[in-house]
């Protein structure tokens, strides 16, 4: 579907670079090409996109001078054409290019909606000032502190998937003694002593259960490759 898509949009592209634009069908020939396409004719569809290329042109012409450069409409608006072919019901009896023209219309509305939204958005490697020698500086580099950032977000997930394991093949006792010991969820990590005598067990019973628990997590996260 995708690289049928980008195909009409290249086909379009193709046709309003040299101003011509098939004619518009006739009415009948209009009905018959919907009639085959809703039996599976993918030529039948391929030929009411392309005989109404020039609504998408005349429409986009009504949206120039907006942020959006014209091809952008065009693809867009084209986008809308599509959806018009594949939805409109010819049975009912209503004209398409009506119905197709809300379609194009409403699809370049939408891209309207969705520049807006994103129009202030910041990336992390977008350009946001200079430095005294006049060389763009991103985002990432006025936060560098020299830690590897892409390592970082590694290790982040590396560590969400470690506690999904841990809170699946831990029970009760060892995933109390790990979190104790190793200082999860935000919690200082303790000694085998300080655990003991927080929990009120002894020593070689937390030093017991604790081995039992690793020798698990590890047996775990070797499975998930980790």
């Amino acid at each position: 579907m995708l690289l049928h898509l980008l195909r009409k949009l290249f086909l379009f592209a193709l046709h309003a670079e040299s101003q011509t634009f098939p004619k518009p069908l006739s009415k009948a020939d209009e009905e018959e090409c919907f009639r085959r396409k809703a039996e599976g004719d993918k030529e039948a569809r391929d030929r009411l996109i392309e005989h109404n290329l020039r609504l998408v042109a005349h429409i986009a012409k009504k949206y120039a001078g907006s942020p959006q450069e014209n091809d952008e409409l065009i693809s867009t608006g084209t986008i809308g054409l599509i959806k018009a072919v594949n939805t409109f019901d010819y049975t009912k009896g209503a004209r398409f290019a009506t119905y197709a023209s809300r379609c194009i219309e409403n699809e370049i509305l939408m891209g309207f909606r969705a520049a807006k939204r994103s129009a202030g958005d910041l990336y992390i490697n977008d350009p946001v000032e200079t430095d005294k020698d006049g060389n763009s500086m991103s985002l990432l580099d006025l936060i560098d502190d020299g830690t590897d950032i892409h390592e970082q977000v590694l290790l982040n997930i590396r560590s969400r998937q470690l506690y999904g394991i841990i809170d699946k093949v831990l029970d009760g006792r060892e995933l109390e003694i790990i979190v104790y010991r190793y200082g999860l969820y935000n919690t200082p990590p303790h000694t085998q002593k300080e655990t003991a005598a927080k929990l009120g067990i002894s020593r070689s019973y937390v030093s017991r259960i604790e081995k039992g628990a690793v020798a698990k997590l590890k047996e775990a996260c070797d499975s998930a490759m980790l």
